[in-house]
This record gives structure tokens, sequence and C-alpha cells, in this order.
């Protein structure tokens, strides 16, 4: 089932990079926001449930969809972008088997344990 959930994903990340390059916006542009979504981690500096929150807030697949829909039918082109930038991202974040947070730790994730065996 993992592989399964992994392919989706990958297939969800690059749906978003080309709608991104549909759009009109250059690759690079898509690359430079990627990795923004995961700012949200600064919550862990506090403690873990703070984190969770934060992280699984932004990391939500569902509110990714929800921004960019917003945005395209609002015709807000940056609304839309960065609902891309956060669905792509989490769809990443799948496919590494990183998934949305419980509060007791970072690693462990509604996919399973990071780092376990059993979890590949």
């Amino acid at each position: 089932m993992n592989k399964l959930i992994k392919l989706e994903n990958a297939g969800i990340l690059i749906l978003c990079f080309m709608i991104n390059l549909e759009l009109g916006y250059a690759w690079w542009i898509f690359l430079l926001f990627f990795l923004v979504p995961d700012l949200s981690m600064i919550g862990y500096s506090v403690n873990t449930k703070l984190g969770a929150l934060l992280y699984n807030l932004v990391h939500h697949q569902g509110l990714a969809i929800l921004i960019g829909l917003a945005g395209y039918y609002l015709s807000i082109r940056p609304l839309l972008f960065a609902g891309l930038i956060l669905l792509a991202h989490s769809a990443l974040d799948r496919v590494f088997g990183y998934g949305l947070k419980y509060s007791d730790d970072f690693k462990h994730t509604h996919l399973g344990w990071i780092g376990k065996q059993n979890n590949a």
C-alpha cells in the first residue's frame, strides 16, 4: 500500500509542476518556493504539540487544494500558486514517507514511523 501512496503522490507532484508551467511561471520560481512550507517546522522549537499543529496545517493536502481552488475561482494567481506549492510539497513529503505528524514525536506520522524498516 505504501508504494501505491508514493506513486500516487509522485503523480500529484508532477501534475502541480506541469500546472505551474502552464500558468506561465518559470520552473525555477516553483523550485524557489518549494521548500517554504517546511518553515512550519519552527513550531518544533517550542514543543512537539505546536510543531505538529503547524506542520499539519501547512502540509494538509485538503487545505492546499482549497487554497488553490480559491485562487482559481477568485482569479488570484498568487493564491493559486500557493496552493500548488503546498500540494506539491506535501506530495513529495508523502513520496519520502513523511506524513502528517502526531504530537508525541516528529517521526510518528499517519503513514507510520519515519525510518522504521516495516514502513517501506
